[in-house]
């Protein structure tokens, strides 16, 4: 094994210390920075729903503040985010490389995409089951929770597994500008150095972690439908 190895990647086997930080770094990136995505996107996601025009707690402001956020922060392409953002998360967390300094670009980045995939997955509730709760007397708060969000349930781990897939990807993006991780380990050695074998085993890291997110996403969805 070690043997064919040697032959294929002699490279990756001379840094191979580096690539498991790599690995670990991309995935932490992935876990920090996701949960933080979840948590903002799944709050102002459900905040933009019901907010919206008709809905249970209806508020033209809040609707338009978080719309226009979602826009604004959708429409900047990632590796020009994560250099705009430098002085502010220099600010926050002291700097601006590592896994540390690419949490804060990748929480932007990521939560206004997933307010989208919330906006589309609670806006599929049938408005039935919403009158209904409202006939009963049950609070906004409680459709919030017992109509809006436990309906929903499949579909939010649809929108997460995506998110998370695309997250991965940002996570690439943000080692062109020195977040770590895969991305940077990869732009250091298999492009600047032309370490193919460094580039080809990145890739099918990527593509398990990868294939593992969407088998967890389709058991959750599995578990959850009904």
């Amino acid at each position: 094994m070690l043997e064919i190895l040697e032959t294929y990647t002699p490279n990756l086997l001379d840094y191979s210390d580096e690539f498991i930080k790599s690995i670990y770094e991309t995935l932490q990136m992935i876990f920090l920075s996701g949960i933080y995505s979840f948590i903002a996107g799944l709050i102002l996601g459900t905040l933009m729903v019901v907010t919206r025009k008709g809905n249970i707690m209806e508020n033209n402001l809040v609707y338009q503040i978080v719309d226009k956020f979602v826009n604004l922060f959708r429409s900047i392409p990632f590796v020009i985010l994560i250099t705009a953002l430098i002085p502010v998360t220099k600010k926050l967390v002291g700097t601006f490389i590592g896994v540390k300094g690419a949490i804060f670009p990748l929480v932007m980045g990521c939560t206004p995409f997933f307010i989208r995939q919330v906006d589309m997955a609670l806006s599929d509730v049938d408005n039935g089951l919403i009158e209904a709760a409202q006939s009963m007397g049950i609070s906004p708060l409680g459709i919030i929770f017992r109509v809006y969000l436990k309906e929903s349930i499949p579909a939010l781990a649809r929108s997460t597994t995506i998110t998370c897939i695309s997250l991965l990807g940002l996570t690439a993006m943000g080692g062109a500008v020195g977040g770590g991780g895969l991305g940077s380990f990869v732009i250091r050695y298999g492009h600047n150095r032309f370490y193919q074998d460094i580039t080809y085993v990145s890739v099918v890291v990527i593509l398990i972690i990868v294939s593992i997110i969407q088998f967890i996403g389709n058991l959750v969805i599995k578990k959850t439908s009904h």
